[in-house]
């Protein structure tokens, strides 16, 4: 068996020396007459497609920014990517999700694939590699029912002579459920069980981040977070354990985490903003945990691999007992074909709550 030259051993940058046989491309807005009109213009109801490329290849880099008048504009534009001619999108999520943050706002914050880059996170940057072996094709809506959006866009990406036969496809989907529905209601009388009491023993009623079936390996969400009890006494949203169901096994799964905050990496009920390679929390919500709050967790080194099913399900409050607007984007890659999405929800129901 042959074995890598040690020169290769080592982080990213050590594989920047090995040659690459592939050819470089860029699709972007520039101003085609040679001005400085960077950007395209798309009107309510209209679908512009970014860029349609044939052959094999990988989209390595996207960075976009968007503007305009509409209010919740980010969750109102919608990001759509298929891969090889298939019918239904791999790719299906509002555009601010899609780049790490919900509830249609920006913040400055930077993880390993996906950064929201000054000003004031208005710069959105993926890296997660997206291979083809046909073709790929990259399109946004506008759900705005009134103003024009301006949209600034570069898709960098390679091609090949041909793709390798493992190599699996990118998916992202989004997903929200406003308000959960609580197992039991708050009270004056029963604040101590409802923030910590009663058991959960088959996850039925947790909040689904995603639901696949085929071969691949889940990579991570970003999840959001409007608190609907923000006059509790104590107001944190995030006793829900993580459980993650591989390939139709039963409660207890083989990944059964302790808390909403522990599977972002973090822990002790954080309210300090914070952005890592692989977890972060780039909005914390304010006093009492009220409003927005957003967090991440990226499965780089650890992704989660089935070979038939996977099913990414979380708690809101313990046992479930919390009703908050929780929405979310799941990031994996899998062979296809893939279950068809859920249907996205109308934009009056994608606009954010607070």
């Amino acid at each position: 068996m042959s074995t890598p030259h040690e020169l290769w051993i080592g982080g990213p940058l050590r594989s920047l020396a090995r040659r690459r046989r592939c050819a470089s491309y860029r699709l972007s807005s520039y101003d085609r007459s040679g001005g400085n009109a960077d950007y395209i213009v798309i009107r309510p109801g209209q679908t512009a497609t970014l860029g349609t490329i044939t052959g094999a290849g990988c989209i390595t880099h996207l960075w976009m920014t968007a503007a305009g008048q509409e209010p919740g504009l980010l969750r109102c534009l919608v990001l759509r990517l298929w891969w090889d001619d298939e019918d239904y999108p791999s790719v299906e999520v509002p555009l601010g999700d899609f780049f790490g943050v919900g509830h249609a706002r920006t913040v400055t914050f930077a993880a390993l694939p996906l950064q929201m880059s000054p000003q004031d996170g208005r710069a959105f940057n993926c890296w997660f590699p997206m291979p083809f072996a046909t073709g790929a094709r990259i399109a946004v809506s506008s759900d705005c029912a009134e103003h024009d959006a301006v949209l600034y866009y570069h898709i960098d990406y390679e091609r090949y002579a041909d793709l390798p036969d493992d190599a699996l496809r990118f998916h992202a989907q989004w997903r929200c459920e406003r308000p959960t529905r609580s197992t039991l209601p708050l009270r004056a009388d029963n604040f101590d069980t409802w923030y910590g009491g009663g058991v959960n023993t088959d996850g039925a009623e947790n909040y689904v981040i995603l639901e696949a079936e085929g071969r691949g390996h889940y990579v991570g969400c970003s999840l959001n977070i409007v608190n609907g009890h923000p006059d509790a006494p104590y107001g944190w949203y995030g006793e829900g354990d993580d459980m993650i169901f591989v390939d139709g096994e039963p409660w207890p799964p083989r990944l059964h985490g302790t808390g909403m905050e522990d599977y972002a990496g973090s822990a002790w009920s954080p309210t300090q903003p914070f952005a890592a390679p692989y977890h972060g929390l780039p909005l914390a919500g304010g006093p009492n945990y009220s409003g927005c709050a957003t967090l991440y967790r990226f499965h780089i080194e650890d992704p989660v691999v089935f070979e038939r099913s996977i099913r990414v399900t979380i708690e809101h409050g313990h046992a479930n007992h919390r009703a908050d607007d929780l929405s979310s984007t799941a990031y994996w890659y899998q062979r296809e074909p893939h279950l068809p999405f859920p249907p996205l929800p109308p934009v009056e129901l994608r606009l954010p709550s607070a």
